[in-house]
């Protein structure tokens, strides 16, 4: 394991796992929201976006947290590990409201720029969170299909056994 990828819905916990992993393991993280987002809620456009993380896959090891869908493929493409949180829509709700509750008004750390956690974009992310198992579910699943390595999670306990056994 030296080029890890995890993906999943927004509130299950990609972060809090990348980090706990990144400390078990030794390899450096690097956050996609980190990379597109700056100043006040700006992101990258598309090119800039691809070159920053083209340097990033170009390491000899990493750990990416983050979905990014467009550029899925090709970070599998570089990827020997996949995790896949895989969770029921109402524990990623919850994750987010544990989130914004924990953060507001503050700029997380695997943010980029001056973006910090509010109910707004809480909103945001809860609807964006009830159609996520719809829309990628299969579509993830037949992608690890393709990969030797996949590794997916259905609830936080399966995370927290890993971490343990790790």
């Amino acid at each position: 394991m030296k080029r890890v990828i995890i993906i999943g819905n927004t509130g299950a916990g990609k972060t809090t796992f990348a980090r706990a992993l990144s400390e078990k393991t030794g390899i450096s993280l690097v956050h996609l929201d980190k990379i597109f987002w700056y100043g006040d809620w700006n992101h990258l456009s598309q090119v800039e976006f691809d070159e920053a993380l083209g340097v990033e896959l170009e390491k000899e090891e990493w750990i990416i947290d983050g979905n990014y869908n467009r550029t899925l493929s090709r970070r599998l493409e570089y990827a020997d590990t996949v995790f896949y949180l895989d969770f029921p829509t109402i524990t990623c709700l919850w994750g987010i409201t544990e989130r914004i509750i924990k953060n507001h008004g503050k700029c997380r750390e695997d943010m980029g720029g001056n973006c910090p956690d509010s109910f707004r974009k809480a909103k945001e992310m809860y609807k964006s969170t009830l159609s996520f198992n719809r829309r990628n579910r299969k579509k993830y699943r037949e992608l690890l299909k393709k990969c030797e390595n996949a590794i997916v999670f259905r609830s936080r306990r399966q995370i927290k056994k890993y971490l343990k056994e790790l």
